[in-house]
């Protein structure tokens, strides 16, 4: 089968599109025809080495969904055939993939394939944002940066839907519309204004309960003075680089507030929890409150060029490639 792999960290000449063997599934495990691929800038930080591959060569990504075309030994609760999806996967840049069973969901017939594999790692990183790290309630106002971006254009249709006023952060006046037609209530450019006084203004002084920060270093420290006394700093992402060891003090210098890193592998890590976020998410999605947007397709030949777009933030929403 064909298959991306990377055989020294570095750029997107890193990755090679070559041939290697089928997996075999082993106990607990399927092996899935993959039918679309996601991608997500998680992808770019193990590519480059800034998050590190068990060993080298590897198969880059995480998302994806497909048909079951093997089981493993033991394997009760899905069948050949199926139709599946997943988000935290190893080495999903191939046409086949084999999954641990712990991390697979059956995607419901109202979802395609192409939409499965757009949403699972978005989705349900907006999933544990908006009703598990500060759940949203209506009458609220928030604050997202990067809302033009692959979780944003999906957190800020969700947030709306639950009846708060978003605020979204955007780097362009491109970015700016998509943002609005997504959900949000105001868009500030966040490279040309000053965000946190227009989040001031916005709300009459009062700031926001809770911040949203996939951005990174560019978006911080200002992001905290958005925040209300005993407000949130949820920092998910660092797209324009990690953000740098901070005294603790100025959480209380500012109001007393909450600062947290989650991630999306520990919020979906039991069997339990993976069914019930997604679940939430299938719902939303299948109702129609919350579309799916993707907005550029490719081969998975092309993954190179798919991440030099990804790394020099030329996308919106999703994209996905096909194997």
């Amino acid at each position: 089968m064909k298959a991306i792999r990377v055989h020294a960290y570095g750029g997107p000449e890193a990755m090679v599109y070559e041939d290697v063997p089928s997996p075999e599934p082993g106990p607990g495990q399927i092996r899935v025809r993959q039918t679309a691929v996601g991608v997500n800038f998680i992808d770019i930080y193990f590519r480059s080495g800034a998050y590190k591959a068990p060993s080298l060569p590897f198969t880059l990504g995480k998302e994806g969904a497909g048909v079951v075309d093997a089981l493993g030994e033991g394997v009760t609760d899905f069948r050949l055939g199926e139709r599946v999806a997943y988000a935290g996967a190893t080495g999903t840049y191939a046409e086949e993939v084999v999954v641990d069973t712990k991390g697979v969901v059956h995607v419901p017939d109202a979802i395609s394939d192409e939409t499965a594999a757009a949403m699972m790692l978005k989705g349900l990183t907006a999933q544990y944002l908006l009703r598990r790290t500060y759940r949203v309630q209506r009458g609220d106002t928030i604050l997202f940066h990067a809302a033009a971006g692959g979780v944003g254009l999906i957190a800020t249709q969700w947030a709306k839907h639950l009846g708060a006023t978003v605020i979204g952060t955007v780097g362009s006046a491109e970015k700016a519309e998509l943002a609005r037609e997504h959900g949000c209530d105001h868009v500030i450019l966040y490279r040309d204004e000053d965000f946190a006084a227009r989040v001031k203004e916005i709300t009459g002084g009062r700031g926001v309960p809770v911040v949203y920060d996939g951005v990174g270093k560019a978006t911080f420290p200002a992001s905290l003075d958005c925040l209300q006394p005993f407000g949130i700093f949820a920092s998910f992402g660092s797209s324009s680089g990690p953000i740098e060891a901070f005294d603790i003090g100025i959480l209380a210098a500012k109001g007393s507030l909450y600062a947290t890193r989650p991630t999306l592998f520990t919020h979906i890590a039991t069997r339990e929890s993976l069914d019930a976020n997604a679940a939430e998410l299938f719902e939303v999605v299948a109702s129609g409150a919350v579309k799916i947007p993707i907005h550029a397709r490719a081969k998975l030949a092309d993954a190179a060029q798919v991440h030099r777009d990804l790394a020099g933030r030329q996308t919106t929403g999703a994209t996905v490639m096909t194997p």
